[in-house]
């Protein structure tokens, strides 16, 4: 695992591409709950895309934001291109939350903001190897991680819910 990874203490430390391919730096989130998830268009899971966009609709006003990174790790799933990935996901899910460019996020080649999340130094509490698409990361307005939900955990779970809330809550 990269260096940068463990010197991070918050995911504003991070600048990612955006689907369009600009730098976009996680630090203009701050203030806001951020729930990341790594998606993929060809997953038994992709339609969780539209409870992570009724999710973003309900608490946006709130300071929700969900942001999306497609990865290609599982099954070869996210095969499409930046251009394709962002067609579809406004097409067949109308996904107006922030996705990010194509990303690794498992391997060798992992990026340095999922070293980061899967870090058992920088997050013990939610550590470990990402086992599939749309793993989802709470993370709270100040960048620290809070929870992680596996692929079975939907959107709107209960369980997510009431993170996300009691997130939302905190000030």
């Amino acid at each position: 695992m990269a260096t940068a990874a463990f010197a991070a203490s918050s995911v504003h430390e991070f600048t990612l591409k955006a689907l369009n391919g600009s730098p976009t730096a996680l630090a203009g989130f701050e203030g806001k709950v951020m729930l990341i998830v790594n998606v993929a268009s060809q997953c038994g899971y992709t339609y969780q895309y539209e409870g992570l966009q009724a999710l973003y609709m309900k608490y946006k006003d709130r300071g929700l934001v969900v942001a999306g990174f497609p990865a290609n790790n599982f099954g070869g799933q996210e095969p499409g291109s930046d251009v394709e990935i962002g067609a579809f996901c406004k097409s067949k899910y109308g996904v107006t939350f922030p996705m990010f460019s194509k990303i690794s996020v498992a391997g060798k080649d992992q990026a340095p903001l999922y070293q980061f999340l899967t870090s058992p130094a920088a997050n013990p509490k939610t550590a470990g190897t990402i086992p599939w698409n749309f793993t989802k990361y709470l993370v709270d307005r100040n960048g620290k991680v809070l929870a992680r939900f596996d692929a079975p955990m939907e959107p709107e779970s209960a369980e997510v819910t009431r993170a996300i809330e009691a997130a939302l809550a905190a000030k």
